[in-house]
């Protein structure tokens, strides 16, 4: 019957893994591994570290962990217990116990819970990055919190675009501003768009909708003339003498 150690490796070899795959399914140190395949328990923490990596080393391999675990104690765990013997004549030892305080059942829980968080603690120590030569496991990503940016403002814009939709035919003249030539001249029925960096407007009555670069103009409707000047940064009412084609 193959020892151990032959177990555990013999299931690696037919799985074609190595020391590293299992390391980083089990999270075990490679040394550790190596010590268990080669049956070198004493490199281990103790009894409790080399059942509980045993288990978990078999079962990463699909192997019964109960009957390696059995075999460990069956073949090993004798002499550790031994060492934990108090020394001197049983006599002695017996008296001791006799005299040693009982423990309650509480403080029996708060032992074993101890011993459990411990054990959890090694192993967690174990499947660090160390030395001995090993290679490092790469690092956990850490992910940084970063602060909401506020969204940038909008740029003011540079050009003006002008919308005219009237409610009726309307007389309309158009230029780029005082002694500019004349770009649009006529009576319109429909919406008419005009682009450029500066734009007048004459228009022959109020009944329109002006919309420049998305936000409406304010006109008061009627039957008067009226005339604007439009920049980028804001609208201006022309007076009659400064309007285009008057």
């Amino acid at each position: 019957m193959p020892s151990i150690g032959e177990t555990l490796r013999e299931a690696r070899m037919r799985q074609r893994l190595d020391i590293a795959d299992v390391e980083e399914r089990t999270k075990i140190r490679a040394k550790y591994l190596r010590a268990l395949e080669n049956e070198e328990f004493g490199l281990l923490p103790g009894p409790t570290f080399v059942k509980t990596f045993l288990r978990t080393y078999a079962e990463a391999l699909g192997l019964d962990p109960h009957v390696l675990v059995e075999e460990y104690r069956a073949g090993h765990e004798r002499e550790d217990d031994l060492e934990m013997q108090p020394l001197g004549p049983p006599a002695v030892a017996g008296r001791d116990r006799r005299h040693r305080p009982r423990l309650g059942r509480g403080s029996l829980v708060l032992l074993a819970l101890a011993a459990v968080v411990a054990a959890l603690v090694a192993i967690g120590l174990a499947s660090d990055d160390g030395g001995g030569g090993e290679q490092a496991s790469p690092p956990e990503s850490t992910q940084t919190e970063t602060k909401a940016q506020p969204a940038p403002e909008p740029s003011p814009p540079r050009r003006v675009s002008l919308r005219v939709a009237p409610a009726t035919p309307t007389y309309i003249c158009v230029d780029r501003g005082p002694g500019t030539d004349v770009l649009f001249e006529d009576t319109i029925d429909r919406a008419q768009t005009f682009r450029g960096r500066r734009i007048r407007v004459n228009l022959g009555k109020r009944d329109v909708r002006l919309t420049m670069n998305g936000e409406q103009v304010e006109v008061t409707p009627g039957p008067d003339p009226i005339g604007f000047a439009f920049t980028p940064r804001g609208t201006r009412e022309l007076p009659v003498g400064q309007r285009p084609c008057a």
